[in-house]
């Protein structure tokens, strides 16, 4: 049976709950004496590069292609996703409640909940995608549900927040979610056209350079790249922009509305449609694998309802430059 207000988007990506699901109305703070945190970002200059893929072993009805010119202004960009200890300095400084502690519940993969308590922890699951469990009391702070906790892995991307929570964060550190152009731009890295952050072959040399799934979607994960579920944000080596995690790892918000048609001239600064039902999310998570769903690639992406929360899904931020700074 299908979790109660929730809709299949992308199967093991992600899950969303309907728009308009609850009794929640949008939330817009504006938060006084807004704080920086210490997460380190990095001065990209921008410039012209080739946006999107035309491979064939890709779901081109994500609007994956086609590979078309785009003109980006400079701009700086987290070197991580926003981290859990970065998010404890901004509900302590805030008081924020995320839309998963309002709602009450949260999606969790089913192999991150503790056998003994799968019963006891799952209400409901998604049709669909059976892997995909509706647990209450899931949210940033317990991501896998009541006696869970974010303690030990503080260095960790955050997780089970909204693109409205991360919207917020972004308000109170005096930053904004990347576009999908500027976060595709940042993870290729200065590399032309290449399949991953590194380039085109997953794993060379036989190394694991970030963290997905290995084994059977969605059985059994072998975890030979060292994790079952997230992992620091600094665990794999960074792409020549010296940024981490921009594959595997937690799918990212961006601030653009999907769509899958895109100009094939050359744009500058593109954004999104000018309004939509589901946010653009970028750079797969530790639940894609190859022979199911390869959207680890840089020019992957996927969907997901801006209310919406998981245990694979992140975010980082981005600052850019006021026209009279250039």
């Amino acid at each position: 049976m299908e979790a109660q207000g929730s809709e299949k988007v992308g199967k093991c990506c992600s899950v969303s709950r309907r728009t308009g699901a609850g009794n929640l109305s949008a939330i817009d703070v504006v938060y006084p004496g807004s704080q920086t945190t210490d997460v380190s970002m990095v001065q990209l200059p921008g410039g012209k590069f080739l946006m999107g893929t035309d491979y064939p072993n890709g779901f081109g009805a994500d609007g994956e292609g086609p590979v078309r010119s785009v003109i980006l202004s400079p701009f700086a960009i987290d070197t991580v996703p926003v981290t859990n200890e970065s998010f404890v300095e901004f509900v302590q400084s805030t008081g924020y409640q995320t839309d998963a502690e309002r709602f009450g519940w949260s999606f969790v993969f089913w192999n991150l909940i503790p056998e003994s308590r799968f019963r006891q922890l799952v209400t409901d699951t998604v049709a669909e995608a059976p892997w995909w469990c509706q647990v209450p009391g899931a949210n940033w702070k317990n991501p896998e549900g009541p006696g869970s906790s974010i303690e030990p892995r503080l260095d960790h991307p955050v997780v089970q927040v909204s693109s409205r929570d991360a919207e917020q964060y972004a308000r109170w550190a005096n930053k904004e979610l990347p576009s999908e152009a500027e976060w595709e731009y940042a993870a290729r890295g200065g590399l032309i056209q290449k399949l991953y952050p590194w380039g085109d072959e997953l794993q060379p040399g036989g190394k694991h350079l970030c963290n997905i799934w290995q084994g059977e979607f969605p059985k059994r994960n072998t975890a030979d790249d060292g994790w079952l579920g997230t992992c620091p944000v600094r665990a794999f080596p960074p792409n020549n922009f010296g940024l981490y995690s921009v594959a595997g790892n937690v799918w990212e918000w961006t601030a653009d509305w999907f769509g899958v048609r895109h100009p094939k001239h050359e744009t500058r600064d593109p954004r999104g449609p000018r309004t939509g039902s589901s946010r653009v999310m970028k750079g797969g998570s530790f639940l894609c694998h190859e022979s199911y769903c390869n959207r680890y690639r840089v020019a992957a992406r996927t969907q997901n309802t801006s209310d919406s929360s998981t245990s694979n899904l992140g975010f980082r931020c981005v600052r850019r430059q006021r026209a009279s700074d250039r």
